[in-house]
């Protein structure tokens, strides 16, 4: 009798099944431990990029002048011509394409088509590294070729309007306020600059004296000066920090899809859900993307 009494105060009180009150299989919000850690490491990432592009723009629109987007990411692989921001634009589009690709690799994978899934999966490797490679060609261009760095930056625009000299003191093409220029330097000394011209065209200048016709410093001759070095250091850090990403994701997107190819994720019958959860990785670093174009290449 006392038993049966203190069983039925348990009852009355809701203890009577604990396994479901402590039951750790449960998944909260119908989704799975593993995409729920995904969701965390991606939002604590979203606050570091976020604090690097704030600072940014910050020390952007706190300089007198910026270096002009236009002009500085105006190369082409193997063309000579200054063609503004298309090179940085098909690296857009690469990544955004193989975000797309990554899209029906998931896709195939909740329809358990094994082939399917590394297929579309190769297609995301190759799209990523095609970016990366492309990264590298456009650091190769700044770095030896226009002699960018962290602590220096060749990009210049001018704050009045003005005219460049020649070496006899003659006067060359004119300038006007905020026209942009990059100095040439050959081993570590500042040899010329080039600049464009009212057609649009690069031209180069032997030297780089200038004389203002407009402002406070009218009718003064000076030489044309470094661009801020925030700009380099910010540039290299940020755009290495999400290639660092890129390079991360293309290693895991290979291994994940060798395991995908090898039968692994088939055994389990769970959707392909490793696919998924580097796909939300994958998205992210193309959703960071977009926000990195337009502070750095569209502001």
């Amino acid at each position: 009798m006392a038993e049966s009494s203190v069983s039925h105060s348990h009852d009355a009180h809701g203890h009577t099944d604990d396994t479901k009150l402590w039951d750790g299989g449960a998944e909260p919000m119908k989704a799975s431990y593993g995409k729920l850690m995904m969701w965390y490491f991606l939002l604590s990432d979203a606050f570091t990029f976020a604090g690097f592009l704030i600072a940014y723009g910050a020390l952007r629109f706190s300089m007198p002048t910026w270096p002009e987007p236009d002009f500085v990411f105006a190369s082409f692989p193997f063309v000579h011509a200054h063609w503004p921001l298309i090179f940085v634009t098909f690296m857009t589009f690469v990544l955004i394409f193989s975000s797309v690709t990554m899209v029906r690799a998931v896709q195939e994978g909740h329809r358990e088509n094994q082939r399917g899934v590394v297929f579309w999966m190769l297609l995301t490797v190759i799209g990523g590294a095609t970016f990366l490679g492309c990264q590298a060609y456009e650091w190769t261009t700044l770095i030896v070729k226009e002699n960018m760095s962290v602590s220096r930056n060749p990009f210049g625009r001018h704050i009045a309007d003005g005219v460049y000299l020649n070496a006899d003191g003659s006067e060359s093409a004119t300038f006007k306020k905020n026209d942009s220029y990059l100095l040439h330097i050959h081993d570590g000394k500042v040899e010329g600059l080039a600049y464009n011209n009212a057609d649009g065209h690069s031209v180069n200048h032997e030297g780089t004296a200038l004389r203002y016709t407009s402002g406070p410093n009218a009718g003064r001759t000076a030489e044309a000066e470094f661009g801020p070095k925030a700009f380099g250091a910010l540039f290299f850090f940020i755009t290495g920090f999400h290639g660092f990403h890129v390079f991360s994701g293309v290693l895991f997107l290979t291994i994940i899809m060798l395991n995908a190819a090898g039968g692994l994720y088939a055994a389990r019958r769970n959707g392909y859900e490793m696919v998924e959860k580097i796909g939300l990785y994958w998205h992210f670093v193309d959703l960071v993307w977009v926000f990195v174009f337009l502070v750095f290449y569209l502001l």
